[in-house]
């Protein structure tokens, strides 16, 4: 490849992305690809800032507010794209958990379709591939509630929010011709499933 292969993976809490991510990546290394993870939030320089917004509005919800955090994030996605992943090496597949949506913007006033056009504005690097991870809410929410941190959610508090974020966030998939993955069975399915996706791109890539 004389690029890198940009991969995105988003999705509602406890839908295994974590996990999902970290068998892709031993997966694709295991094949010879040189791999390299990255996290939206903590390649964020300002997301000290953001996260101080977020727990203001979820203390007081104001539409205002909601919308100057999703340009907020947007404009750590183009800073993001413009300094990060242009470093990353030719020949290497970037995985970065989150990249356009997240919980928050789903249960926000905000319209998905808005914030997706906040970061196509401020040429925020669309990725080569984006995946949606999903499982029904009852088996996320329990995944999520069970783990050693809780749900660990500013914005998201209740099963019913979550159920309304999952639905929303699976529109989204499909409305934008995203990959599908229903981590619902085990974790090699899925990954496989991935991977055979990755494969398809870097052999349609330049070499």
């Amino acid at each position: 490849m004389n690029r890198p292969l940009f991969v995105a993976f988003d999705g509602p809490k406890g839908t295994g992305k974590t996990t999902l991510l970290e068998a892709v990546t031993q997966a694709l290394r295991a094949e010879g690809n040189k791999v390299v993870r990255l996290c939206e939030k903590k390649s964020d320089p300002f997301r000290g800032e953001t996260m101080a917004l977020v727990n203001q509005v979820a203390r007081t919800p104001c539409a205002d507010l909601e919308l100057q955090i999703c340009q907020r994030l947007a404009d750590s996605r183009a800073w993001i794209s413009q300094q990060i992943l242009p470093k990353q090496p030719a020949d290497s597949i970037i995985l970065i958990d989150r990249w356009y949506p997240s919980d928050a913007a789903f249960r926000r006033l905000v319209p998905f379709a808005q914030i997706l056009q906040l970061n196509l504005e401020r040429d925020v690097q669309v990725p080569d591939l984006h995946v949606g991870v999903v499982t029904a809410p009852s088996i996320s929410w329990a995944r999520a509630a069970a783990r050693s941190r809780g749900l660990n959610s500013t914005v998201m508090h209740t099963l019913q929010e979550h159920v309304a974020s999952s639905e929303t966030f699976e529109r989204a998939v499909a409305e934008h011709g995203w990959v599908l993955c229903r981590n619902e069975g085990s974790v090699e399915d899925a990954t496989k499933q991935i991977v055979a996706e990755v494969q398809s791109l870097v052999v349609g890539l330049p070499i």
